[in-house]
């Protein structure tokens, strides 16, 4: 089934349900997609974790049908240590003692879950940076996320900062929690987006219709995106190619919050509104763009960033130094 591996996301499963899995049982289908037991994946299914187009499932018995939409959060593995593994590409834009920026790349999982439990970053940042193992052994970090201080999800491509030492990680994770962090995106998005420049200013929660999904609500935690119209584009079809800020950093916030104001973002599986129209085919169209914080040692503002990788600038000419 490994054909199947792309539709992880760290600790969650995506998938289209495809010809090889029709008729099959759900319980069986996340057993063999994620390594989990049979008994793991039916108490995932009863605890409600599981949904089908959207519908929460609660019966593990319930038989899968080609071009449903599975969705199922899947619990963060609890033993063991991630191997260091050299062959893991890790671009490095930036190398401090105390950090490194990199340029994740599309279809990239940060840091091992349920859903893929080798070849992630964190194990080619292991491969580079063994020091990363001092911050999870001293327990300042998970040790299936050393350094780590914030995630893209595994379709978004672009640049994100790691603390190599115990005073990067204190000082850049006070700078996400306190906004003093910069990050902005490039996002591509269904529609026109009529005014040159917004804040979408939306609490965040898990979804109460489906909980494998997060959504609006009013009960959420706080939740800021700022946008700045760079182009509005006709062709394949309507388009709008977007600058993005985050002042806030809650999980899929842009996705979010884009698909909230009727704008999703190109080609995205799971907040989209049209499933069924997408891009020349191409990958989930987000990117992490640049990141400016205060270096943990010396105070003084850094700046880092990545182009627009090949696949996206192709989709938008004249905007790959964007």
């Amino acid at each position: 089934m490994n054909e199947h591996l792309d539709a992880f996301d760290g600790d969650v499963l995506d998938l289209i349900v495809p010809g090889t899995l029709d008729a099959i049982r759900v319980d069986r289908v996340i057993a063999m997609l994620t390594g989990l037991s049979r008994s793991e994946a039916t108490t995932l299914v009863n605890e409600g974790s599981v949904s089908i187009d959207d519908k929460v499932v609660r019966k593990g018995s319930v038989v899968l049908e080609e071009g449903q939409h599975l969705v199922a959060v899947l619990p963060a593995p609890d033993t063991g240590v991630v191997e260091p593994d050299a062959s893991v590409m890790v671009d490095v834009v930036l190398d401090d003692e105390d950090f490194a920026v990199v340029n994740k790349a599309a279809g990239q999982v940060v840091h091992p879950g349920a859903g893929q439990r080798t070849g992630t970053l964190v194990a080619g940042l292991l491969a580079r940076y063994p020091q990363l193992r001092d911050l999870s052994d001293e327990g300042l970090s998970d040790p299936f996320r050393p350094g780590i201080v914030h995630r893209l999800d595994k379709g978004t491509s672009g640049v994100l900062v790691v603390a190599k030492t115990p005073e990067g990680l204190v000082s850049l994770r006070d700078q996400l929690a306190t906004r003093s962090m910069e990050r902005t995106y490039l996002g591509l998005v269904e529609g026109h987006v009529p005014e040159e420049r917004g804040v979408v200013d939306a609490p965040i929660g898990r979804s109460a219709r489906n909980p494998t999904l997060m959504a609006v609500r009013g009960d959420g935690r706080p939740a800021r995106t700022g946008y700045e119209v760079l182009a509005r584009l006709e062709k394949p079809h309507a388009v709008t190619l977007l600058r993005l800020s985050l002042d806030t950093g809650r999980t899929h916030q842009i996705r979010v919050h884009m698909s909230t104001i009727g704008h999703p973002v190109v080609n995205d599986p799971r907040y989209g509104h049209r499933r069924d129209r997408r891009l020349d085919d191409e990958r989930f169209w987000l990117h992490s763009r640049t990141l400016a914080f205060e270096h943990p040692r010396t105070g003084e503002r850094v700046v880092a960033g990545a182009s627009l990788p090949v696949d996206l600038a192709s989709l938008v000419p004249g905007w790959e130094g964007a």
